[in-house]
């Protein structure tokens, strides 16, 4: 634990290095920072938190940066939380008032949304099936022996697969099975839709349809689990170092990677991992706020921004929490 005037000075060094991106020196803090105390008072405090592990400095003669213990006590320190500019709260606003369409669409550019709203990476990682219940089904008639089977689900997800079948079957068998599937299906979670038995119709066309249709659920949803990064290129802004962008990119790329990170934070009870926190070694310079998206109180997927430790953690909190509530209440409304 740090006094309250060593904690004050801290956070001033975070703020301005935030801001800055340059060592912090105990001249500048006396004269920019709100801090009543004399200059050498900061300095002799700033040589205490850097023997403590909080500050660091670069060069002998150049002020002092936040070490990764510098940031986490920040973060855990934060009063209350920072609300979005007025321009931001509207964009966010715009883009949920007018977002439709295929969840898949939705989920892409809500990581773009969050990406332009933060000027970071955004990753936004599309609903788990595993809980989620039948919505609805429907058959739809595509052609004598072509069948479309489509199964709205509570996350939002909606699955498409096309039936070929062995032989013709007419509109009205396609339209009594279809009955039927939603008779039995709707209400369960995809899991026990798949495994339930089915209760045969009397007719053994409309049967073998309906288990035609079964057996594709059984298959499970496709791509489960989607990762969707939106303003990739701004790592490139975020760092000096090629070969750090490089293997930030690369990590990127591999979406289990991504999905269980994600996972681990948020089952740590974290809502920000610094640096080593991750336990990835590509993002040891890198800072990860994440946080979920709910519908009907239950976590469906995850959102997040990644960055540089050196980013303005007040915004980013508020930017992923208003774009999380919002996502969920959107997905809600269906």
């Amino acid at each position: 634990m740090l006094d309250d005037r060593k904690a004050a000075i801290l956070r001033a060094v975070v703020e301005e290095y935030i801001d800055t991106a340059q060592p912090v020196g105990s001249g500048h803090l006396a004269r920019s920072a709100e801090l009543d105390v004399s200059p050498a008072t900061i300095r002799n405090e700033m040589a205490a938190l850097e023997r403590d592990g909080y500050l660091a400095q670069p060069h002998t003669s150049a002020g002092r940066v936040p070490t990764e213990k510098g940031y986490r006590f920040f973060v855990d320190t934060l009063e209350s939380p920072a609300s979005l500019e007025a321009s931001q709260r509207q964009q966010v606003r715009s883009f949920f008032a007018r977002a439709h369409g295929e969840l898949e669409q939705m989920l892409a550019e809500t990581s773009r949304l969050l990406s332009n709203v933060t000027a970071h990476t955004a990753v936004v990682v599309s609903p788990g099936h595993e809980r989620s219940t039948v919505r609805s089904v429907q058959l739809v008639a595509l052609g004598p022996r072509v069948v479309l089977l489509v199964v709205v689900l509570s996350n939002g997800l909606v699955e498409k697969r096309t039936l070929e079948l062995g032989s013709e079957v007419g509109e009205e068998r396609v339209t009594a099975a279809s009955t039927h599937l939603a008779a039995e299906l709707v209400g369960l979670t995809v899991a026990s839709a798949a495994a339930a038995n089915p209760t045969a119709t009397g007719d053994a066309p409309t049967d073998e349809l309906v288990a035609t249709a079964r057996s594709t659920l059984r298959r499970g949803p496709e791509d489960d689990e989607q990762v969707y990064v939106g303003g990739a290129a701004r790592m490139a802004q975020a760092f000096d170092a090629v070969q750090t962008v490089r293997r930030v990119l690369e990590l990127l790329e591999h979406q289990l990677v991504v999905v269980s990170l994600l996972h681990d934070v948020l089952d740590r009870g974290l809502s920000v991992a610094i640096g080593t926190e991750t336990g990835l070694e590509p993002l040891s310079e890198c800072a990860v706020v994440v946080a979920p998206y709910e519908v009907d109180g239950e976590r469906t997927g995850t959102i997040g921004i990644l960055g540089p430790t050196r980013m303005n953690y007040p915004q980013a909190l508020a930017a992923v929490a208003t774009v999380s509530q919002r996502l969920g209440a959107r997905l809600r409304e269906g």
